[in-house]
């Protein structure tokens, strides 16, 4: 006979022995579990399933509990909704593990890091840059520009030095760019303008495309590209390979219509007429002054790149060059200062080296170029004096730090200079020239809604506009993100679902050699390869691009390297899914956790124990389904942990079963080899 109740306020029948948890699936109630398993006796031991008895006003595990006649239970309430996120808080609580790895976590555009990095170590390039088109639509650029935010943060760095994550994207776009093709989805009818073909225009441009929609590109430049082209120098990034880059837009069938300037050639009430959308992209164009007396005298440093580039790299020789500024635009200025034949190349930035948002590569490359640093120094006052620039400047010392983190540069009184120079270039920053009546924020970038790119009507924008001056990377990344933007607002495409629980191993700063190397088998130890650079002298008196590609071998070795430090169940993880669903913090509950416990004695199983949420899935699997007995509790009370018997590992013969690992929520038992 049935049991009739109330669910969820609505009355449901049971047949007996059916638990509240297979009733609620009946009645399409999703309700999660981290334990139950069908195969096996209830476990009743994560309490993520919880409901409520209403008029009792207890918490019941629904994997467990039948219902009675005439019973109350809520099944979805605020209440019971905040018990499961408790429950899951606290199993997030002692969990230890990357879920994702930090490369991935580390890249603006969330590359899928590892997984191209593997590619490549197979040696399948094809592959590899296909994982990188998903992501960077600009691979052969980014390649050679990209500040390696991943390797920053490449647990190789515990040990050594990281792999060179960026010259997998350079060597599989070199290979394969011109020759591969996305496959284009049918058109949509629906048609986009964006404006600016720099970093973010282009991506932009890419992912609408792939997702079946017209785009027309207008760029106020005479040819395409943005600061790729006329702010990152030919020795960086030869216009010869950009111009590989953006012919493959024309093969996708995008149209670029260069001089087209916002307000003068076209306006943005014509482009809504036209366009079901518009995408703002117009770039920070406008630099920032020295911010001292006769400022007007110097050169602006994004002009001067702009002018050498529009020149061809046949600019004049600029004298005696003051690069004041630390950022990659000044070492830009400076290098490309050698270049032209400037006898004497000084950079004057009012912070130590240590300080410096320039990246260590290229200062270590400018100064071997013969590039010579003064720091502590700042400008006071630019004159013209018997035919030369005078520039006076004062020293500094580090005060306490600054809304930046840094520490904030403070004068020394009478502590006054001055240095003769031809040309003074002033590198300090760039703004944005938002376009007129678009509503900007507080520091002049066109004020978009973070979540969905929207300035308002038809308008949506993306890149430095939005963000201020950042990275070619970073701009990639938000013309992805107003694409998908776009796409889910016109063609009701569902939003990018971005898992918000990545729980982490913690800094790699703080980690030791042995938390990593079971990661992956036959990790190699050997040295990260080296890059091959022109000879010096032919680095400061051309523009040839100062070092080339690493060769298949290289890279391949380079993979060797690669730890794969995620875990190997991140896209099937029980708990991960659960937590994003219910918005955990893997942070929310502090507290002392048990030293994880690794086993990777067996050559194709690995258990974590700082992954194992002690659920007893696989303890019953392997008894009550395989028929052994391998694992079980070991200890008792908050120090209990999941092992084989008497501390024996896993025998040879589980290669061939397996069944512990496919019930697993989490990835406490894995495969060593990821699939």
């Amino acid at each position: 006979m049935s049991i009739e109740f109330i669910l969820d306020g609505k009355p449901v029948s049971a047949e007996p022995g059916m638990t509240i948890l297979e009733v609620a699936k009946a009645n399409g109630i999703e309700i999660p579990t981290l334990c139950r398993e069908q195969r096996i006796s209830r476990t009743t031991s994560c309490f993520v399933c919880v409901v409520r008895d209403k008029k009792t006003g207890k918490f019941l595990p629904s994997c467990s509990s039948c219902p009675a006649p005439g019973q109350e239970i809520e099944a979805s309430s605020p209440e019971v909704l905040e018990m499961r996120r408790t429950a899951l808080n606290l199993l997030l609580s002692e969990h230890t593990g990357d879920c994702e790895a930090p490369c991935t976590m580390a890249c603006p555009a969330h590359a899928s890091v590892e997984e191209y990095v593997r590619a490549g170590r197979k040696g399948e390039f094809l592959e590899s840059l296909k994982i990188i088109k998903e992501r960077i639509p600009l691979p052969l650029s980014i390649g050679r520009v990209c500040p390696r935010f991943c390797e920053k943060e490449c647990r190789r760095n515990v040990y050594g030095k990281p792999v060179a994550i960026n010259e997998f994207k350079r060597l599989a776009a070199d290979l394969y760019y011109d020759s591969y093709l996305e496959t284009l989805p049918p058109d949509t009818g629906k048609r986009v303008a964006v404006v600016g073909a720099g970093p973010a225009g282009l991506s932009a441009a890419y992912y609408l495309r792939r997702g079946g929609v017209a785009v027309e590109m207008f760029e106020a430049m005479p040819k395409p590209g943005g600061m790729l082209r006329y702010g990152i120098p030919e020795y960086r990034l030869p216009k010869a390979i950009l111009e590989r880059e953006i012919a493959h837009f024309a093969k996708l069938g995008i149209d670029i219509h260069c001089g087209k300037k916002l307000g003068k050639d076209i306006t943005l009430e014509e482009l809504e007429t036209r366009f079901d959308a518009v995408v703002l992209a117009v770039g920070c164009w406008k630099a920032s002054g020295m911010r001292c007396e006769g400022e007007e005298l110097a050169t602006l440093g994004i002009d001067f790149l702009r002018d050498v580039a529009l020149r061809d790299t046949k600019a004049a020789n600029p004298g005696r060059v003051i690069v004041v500024g630390g950022g990659n635009t000044a070492m830009d200025c400076l290098r490309t200062s050698v270049r032209l034949g400037s006898p004497h190349v000084e950079c004057f930035y009012r912070r130590t080296e240590k300080e410096m948002p320039a990246e260590k590569l290229e200062i270590a490359e400018a100064r071997e170029e013969g590039v010579e640093f003064r720091f502590l120094v700042a400008p006071v006052k630019l004159e013209k004096r018997n035919g030369a620039l005078v520039l006076r400047c004062r020293r500094m010392e580090l005060g306490e730090p600054d809304a930046s983190g840094r520490r904030r540069p403070v004068e020394v009184p009478g502590s006054d200079f001055e240095v003769e120079a031809d040309t003074v270039i002033g590198a300090i920053g760039q703004k944005t020239l938002a376009p007129a009546g678009v509503e900007v924020d507080r520091f002049g970038n066109l004020a978009v809604k973070p979540e969905t790119s929207r300035l308002g009507g038809k308008l949506y924008a993306a890149g430095d506009c939005v963000s201020g001056a950042a990275t070619v990377v970073e701009g990639v990344a938000q013309g992805r993100r107003a694409a998908l933007n776009i796409l889910t607002d016109l063609l009701g495409v569902p939003e990018e679902v971005v898992p918000c629980v990545n729980v982490s191993r913690g800094k790699w700063q703080e980690l030791k050699k042995e938390d990593l190397v079971f990661l992956r088998p036959g990790v190699s130890e050997a040295d990260r390869e080296k890059l091959s650079y022109i000879p010096l002298d032919e680095r400061k008196n051309s523009f040839r691009e100062v070092c080339s590609t690493m060769t298949p071998e290289q890279v391949r070795r380079e993979g060797e390297r690669c730890i794969e430090c995620s875990c190997s169940d991140k896209h099937d993880c029980k708990l991960r899914a659960h937590g994003c669903a219910y918005h955990c913090d893997a942070l929310a509950i502090r507290g002392g956790k048990n030293p994880r416990r690794i086993d990777d004695r067996h050559p194709e199983i690995l258990q974590d124990t700082g992954k194992c949420i002690k659920c007893g899935v696989c303890v019953k699997i392997c008894k009550e389904v395989v028929g052994q007995s391998l694992l079980g509790q070991q200890k008792r009370g908050f120090s209990t942990y999941i092992g084989t018997a008497f501390n024996a590992g896993f025998p040879a013969s589980c290669a061939e079963c397996g069944k512990c690992i496919e019930a697993c929520p989490t990835g406490a038992l894995a495969w060593r080899n990821k699939k």
